[in-house]
């Protein structure tokens, strides 16, 4: 049987983000994206003391947990925290305390 079936959508949510926010850049990467409007990826890369290829994959894993989300406009991707699902992964989070 596959896991979705013993599993809830809440708890794969819970987990999708949970596994989004386990590494240490990607929690550098929300912080530098809420502490601005929205953020270019050539800009983070400048700040952030990594290679833009691994910004790339650490935007992805954040953009498909659904807590940050891009606007491509070629040749530059501007990135900004989804603040609707980032309050859903919060009240998600509420129910471990």
């Amino acid at each position: 049987m596959p896991k979705s079936i013993y599993y809830t959508e809440e708890q794969e949510q819970i987990a999708r983000i949970a596994k989004a926010l386990g590494n240490p850049t990607r929690i550098a990467i929300l912080q530098l994206l809420s502490s601005k409007a929205c953020c270019y990826h050539g800009d983070m890369a400048e700040e952030l003391p990594i290679a833009k290829s691994t910004l790339s994959q650490h935007l992805n894993e954040l953009k498909n947990a659904g807590l940050i989300q891009g606007d491509i406009t070629p040749p530059t991707v501007k990135y900004c925290i989804n603040k609707e699902n980032w309050k859903r992964a919060k009240q998600l989070f509420q129910f471990f305390q």
